[in-house]
C-alpha cells in the first residue's frame, strides 16, 4: 500500500505520525512510504533520515495526497485540508469529532474510510492508542500546573512541593483514567496534596491501593466536585467517555466559587471540555481567566515535548498501521475505531 505522512498543520503542532525507524519497517514490509518535507523538523528527524529508511520525500501536501491510499497523520485534518481528502483514501489519525462538526460533516461527504486513534479499542475496552498521548498529558497538567501557579503567571504564588512550614500545593483530579494517573504520579512524586474523583468505584479503589493512601479517593457527586473545587490549587480536568464528548461535571458555579489564582488544566478539551467554562485555546495563546481563575485548554498538549511524543505514538500506532496496510481492516480493535466509512457515521456523539 501506498502511505502518505504529511507535515502537521495544526497551529504548534510539531509532533510527526511515524519515525524513521518505523518507517524502516513499514518498508520492509512491502509497502511504499511518502513524506512531506520538513514533515520531521518539529521532533528533530530530518528528511535524510526518511530518505536513508527508504521513504520518498514529497515537496507539497497537494502532491502526497494525490500518490498515497493511506494518510497517516497525528492530529485531525485542519479546515485548508479539506479539499484533499477523497473516497480513495483511508484517514488514521486522531480525529475527536465530537468536538469537530464540520470536519465531521466534511468526512461523511468526502467518502473516506477515517479511523481515529482515540477509538481503537481492546476486548477489555482499554484504548491503546489513546493511551500513550494521555500519559504524556496527565504528566504534562501537573508541569503547566506548576508554571501557572507562579504569580508571575497569574497564580496564586505557590510552590508544589511546599517548603518545611508551608503546606504544599493541593491538587484535584476529575477523572480518575489514564490521564489522571499520570497527573496524580508527578503530583504526588512532587510532594502535593492530592485528591481524585471518579465515578468507577473500582477505580478509586486502585488509586487507594497503588498510592497507598497517598491520594484521597473520592466519589463523583456535583456536591463533592464543588466542595473539593474551593478548597484546592490546581484542577486537573480528565474526564473521558470514549468517542463522545466529555461531560461537563465543572459548572460556571463552581467556577465562581473557586479561589482567585486557581488553576484549570482541561485535559479533556479534544472531547468539548469537563467545564461549562472551557474552550480550545492554543500553544501560541494557552490561557485565560474566568472569575479569576486561570484556564488552559490546549488541546495538543503533548506537542510540548513533540521529539517524545512522536517517538512514543509512533512505537504504539505501528503495528495497527501495519495492520491496515495489509487490509486487516475487520481486526476487531481497528473497526472499532473506524468512525466514517463511506459517507456514513459509525460513532454515535
Amino acid at each position: 500500500m501506498k502511505i502518505g505522512i504529511p507535515r502537521e498543520r495544526k497551529e504548534n503542532e510539531f509532533r510527526v505520525a511515524l519515525t524513521p525507524e518505523a518507517v524502516r519497517v513499514v518498508v520492509n514490509d512491502g509497502h511504499d512510504v511518502f513524506i512531506e518535507k520538513n514533515a520531521g523538523t518539529g521532533s528533530g528527524i530530518t528528511d535524510d533520515l526518511y530518505i536513508d529508511a527508504g521513504a520518498t520525500v514529497v515537496q507539497t501536501e497537494a502532491e502526497l495526497f494525490k500518490k498515497s491510499k493511506l494518510i497517516v497523520k497525528v492530529k485531525e485534518p485542519q479546515k485548508e485540508e479539506y479539499d484533499l481528502i477523497t473516497s480513495s483514501h483511508i484517514l488514521f489519525c486522531y480525529l475527536h469529532l465530537a468536538a469537530e462538526k464540520k470536519l465531521t460533516d466534511t468526512l461523511i461527504k468526502s467518502g473516506v474510510k477515517a479511523i481515529a486513534f482515540e477509538t481503537v479499542q481492546l476486548e477489555d475496552g482499554t484504548l491503546p492508542l489513546l493511551a500513550p498521548m494521555s500519559r504524556i498529558a496527565g504528566r504534562l497538567s501537573i508541569q503547566i500546573g506548576i508554571h501557572l501557579l507562579e504569580k508571575y503567571s497569574g497564580g496564586k504564588g505557590i510552590l508544589m512541593s511546599g517548603v518545611p512550614g508551608v503546606k504544599p500545593a493541593r491538587v484535584l483530579i476529575v477523572g480518575g483514567g489514564t490521564v489522571g494517573f499520570n497527573a496524580a504520579s508527578i503530583a504526588c512524586g512532587l510532594g502535593a496534596t492530592v485528591s481524585v474523583i471518579d465515578k468507577d468505584p473500582k477505580r478509586l479503589s486502585y488509586f487507594f491501593d497503588y498510592f497507598r493512601n497517598r491520594v484521597y479517593t473520592l466519589p463523583s457527586y456535583p456536591e463533592i466536585i464543588e466542595n473539593e473545587c474551593m478548597n484546592t490549587d490546581l484542577v486537573v480536568g480528565s474526564v473521558l467517555i470514549a468517542g463522545k464528548s466529555a461531560p461537563r461535571v465543572i459548572t460556571k458555579r463552581m467556577m465562581g466559587r473557586m479561589e482567585p489564582g486557581t488553576v484549570f488544566v482541561d485535559v479533556a478539551i479534544d472531547q468539548g471540555g469537563c467545564s461549562e467554562t472551557s474552550k480550545p485555546t492554543t500553544h501560541k495563546s494557552p490561557t485565560y481567566m474566568v472569575n479569576d481563575v486561570i484556564h488552559y485548554c490546549v488541546t495538543n498538549i503533548p506537542s510540548l515535548v513533540s521529539r517524545t511524543a512522536s517517538f512514543y505514538l509512533s512505537n504504539e500506532i505501528m503495528p495497527y498501521l501495519l495492520r491496515i496496510a495489509n487490509g486487516e481492516l475487520d481486526d476487531t480493535a481497528i473497526s472499532r475505531g473506524i468512525n466514517v466509512d463511506s459517507g456514513k457515521l459509525n460513532i454515535k456523539f
